[in-house]
């Protein structure tokens, strides 16, 4: 029988060297663009143009990152970059996880409404958002500040957070809480000691997308920004491309920089953010 069985199963593992150089191949389109970026980032301005673009660099040529650093003032728009992106995302997580809380356990009408409400914000195009937001920040004094641009983010993304972590509410059994609740814990004590710590894998979800989202952010950050002092490192690199010139080299240092903490956070939340999607997805 088990010789029968092994019989059955080799011709399924010989059979998946289709899809496995598919996705081989497919791994490579995805990492050619990132090659081409940080061999860029490495050239000499002879080098890029003399030379052919996938030749590699003679040496390993620290000039263009130390140039990103100077032209790009990346001391203040890196740091412009990690509070908006920190502190927009902390208060995401917050108000996402206690308002799916509420809807998923509510079975009132006002709450299914606030459901809706917030399904509707996602069917609205984000850029058909731009002209309202900026003329309600603008009679708020709210533009040129770095509140106001991270309320900006929070208002764009509240919608899909409560969408995604309601799903995943609803995947969380109710006779935890009720346990909690027969053995006197508050309110409070019972979604910060029970429910929060079940929503790791939505809030790790949530954490990365926004993330992604408000670190790579150019629309409305520039449209919020014009102070040098208050631009982010997304805004900061545009201004390397220009109709008449542009500096590649270090444009392509600068892009490295900028991707390194975004790409550190994804990997160090990599587990909860499969687990967040595959449950959230398929039991919503």
């Amino acid at each position: 029988m088990k010789k029968k069985k092994e019989k059955e199963e080799m011709p399924t593992k010989k059979g998946n060297w289709p899809v496995q150089i598919l996705m081989t191949f497919v791994a490579i389109l995805y990492l050619f663009p990132l090659f081409v970026i940080v061999n860029y980032s490495f050239k000499t301005k002879k080098e890029l143009y003399l030379e052919s673009p996938l030749a590699l660099p003679k040496s390993l040529n620290l000039d263009n990152y130390r140039a990103a650093f100077d032209k790009l003032n990346m001391g203040v728009t890196f740091l412009n970059t990690v509070l908006y992106t920190a502190v927009s995302v902390f208060v995401l997580a917050i108000l996402c996880g206690v308002t799916a809380w509420a809807i998923a356990r509510c079975k009132r009408k006002f709450f299914k409404f606030c459901y809706v409400y917030f399904i509707v914000g996602i069917l609205i195009p984000y850029q058909a958002l731009f002209l309202p937001i900026y003329i309600i920040g603008y009679k708020l004094n709210l533009t040129n500040t770095r509140y106001g641009i991270i309320f900006m983010y929070i208002a764009t993304g509240i919608s899909f957070g409560v969408f995604l972590m309601t799903s995943f509410m609803n995947t969380v059994p109710i006779e935890l809480e009720e346990s909690a609740r027969i053995d006197g814990c508050s309110v409070y004590r019972t979604y910060f000691s029970i429910v929060l710590p079940l929503l790791k894998p939505a809030m790790a979800t949530l954490i990365i997308m926004q993330a992604f989202q408000i670190w790579n952010d150019y629309l409305l950050a520039s449209l919020y920004v014009s102070r040098n002092q208050l631009k982010t490192l997304t805004v900061s690199i545009s201004s390397l491309f220009s109709a008449q010139s542009s500096d590649y080299t270090t444009a392509m240092a600068a892009i490295v920089i900028s991707v390194l903490p975004i790409a550190i956070l994804f990997m160090s939340l990599q587990k909860y953010f499969i687990k967040g999607m595959t449950v959230g997805a398929v039991k919503g």
